[in-house]
């Protein structure tokens, strides 16, 4: 048993198990944690000391992982060489290389190591060192509370596109049910019922990540936090900031900031609204905040706001800057993950150039949606599945 949290005998019994038969306990949670009463029948549990590695009669091999926070995590090697990776919550492995090793570039769209390799005979598991060229078959982690751990995991090859990725330590934050799922599908994940058998090796149930995404919403309706929350669990993500500065405004800035600072340290930022050879470009995923903006700048480019040279070509020069984009969105082999403003469901402007700008927003809203697997509508901080 990995982890005697309190009420783990009251737990098991709920869901029908007993815990006459466990041999052997090893502690992963804070040294400072809360007190353990050890249920009448159970040996005394114990931790192994960090990097240390235990032999179990049964041919496992249990290796004790050093987190960066309090705790300790396990590395389990069976008789079969299957192997699982059990986290702590709100813990990460310390000492991983957030750069993914050489060589190892990822299948197309995963933005993420590649397919698992079985273990050499006679390997030691390693978070960090031979874990980087050997993908954990399981892992159990908080998810959702701990995204970059699993970011970071990904990052030297320690979990891989057929890694089972199990959600645990989930907490009340998030609706259980269809938001749950929603969420960890995003990161590649899932969540079992308690009491669950799992078989490690099995991997019919790892979630298909959506290639490519569109979030649409109204101001302030959560739809870029929606967007940044479905690549947190992923690294080296790109993100493609179309709005770029304005010299003395101070509020734009503000705005800029604050996305800034709660992106993952990891992500890089890119302000350019020439998204095509980006989306041409083998390469991480890409997070591309806003196609709203984009398309300010593109109407700019053909003078759309003048009605003479909106009708003496600026219009199909726009449709033709549309439609390079949603063909390379279409042909693209990374992740997209973009964000859209819906502008169309209120007031209509009082302008020709905001009804212009309006329609044009709807054209490319739908031309980019139709190009997508996944599709989500964000109103009021909720996220309303259109699609996929």
């Amino acid at each position: 048993m990995l982890d005697l949290t309190p009420g783990a005998a009251f737990a098991a019994a709920r869901v029908g198990r007993s815990l006459a038969g466990v041999r052997q306990v090893l502690l992963s949670h804070p040294h400072d944690g809360p007190p353990v009463e050890v249920p009448a029948g159970l040996p005394q549990p114990g931790r192994v000391p960090d990097g240390r590695e235990l032999a179990l009669l049964t041919g496992h091999r249990v290796r004790a992982v050093a987190l960066d926070a309090p705790g300790t995590g396990y590395a389990v090697t069976g008789p079969d060489g299957q192997r699982l990776l059990y986290l702590p919550p709100g813990a990460a492995p310390a000492g991983l290389d957030d750069g993914a090793p050489p060589g190892h570039g990822g299948p197309p769209g995963h933005g993420g190591p590649p397919a698992r390799a079985k273990p050499r005979a006679g390997e030691k598991p390693r978070v960090g060192d031979e874990a980087a060229d050997e993908s954990y078959d399981m892992v159990v982690a908080d998810v959702l509370g701990r995204p970059d751990a699993l970011a970071r995991l990904r990052a030297a090859g320690a979990a891989g596109p057929a890694t089972d990725v199990i959600a645990v330590h989930v907490d009340h934050d998030v609706p259980p049910g269809p938001e749950l799922r929603r969420r960890l599908a995003a990161a590649g994940a899932r969540a079992v019922p308690d009491g669950t058998t799992l078989t490690v090796g099995v991997y019919e149930d790892v979630p298909d990540v959506p290639r490519r995404t569109l979030v649409l919403g109204g101001a302030r309706s959560g739809k870029s936090v929606e967007a940044e929350r479905r690549l947190e669990s992923f690294p080296d993500v790109l993100y493609v900031a179309t709005g770029g500065a304005r010299d003395g405004d101070s509020e734009w800035a503000a705005r800029l900031s604050a996305h800034r600072e709660r992106r993952p340290g990891s992500w890089r930022t890119a302000e350019t609204c020439d998204l095509v050879p980006l989306l041409k470009e083998d390469g991480p995923p890409l997070l591309i905040d806003c196609l709203s903006l984009w398309l300010t700048d593109a109407m700019d480019s053909v003078a759309a706001w003048d009605d003479d040279e909106w009708a003496g070509g600026g219009e199909r020069a726009l449709r033709a800057r549309v439609e390079e984009l949603t063909a390379a969105v279409r042909e693209t082999r990374r992740t997209v993950v973009a964000v859209s403003n819906e502008v169309g469901s209120g007031i209509v402007p009082a302008t020709p150039s905001g009804r212009r700008y309006r329609d044009e927003l709807g054209r490319l809203n739908a031309g980019f949606a139709a190009e997508c697997e996944h599709v989500l509508l964000v109103v009021a901080g909720q996220a309303v599945p259109l699609r996929g």
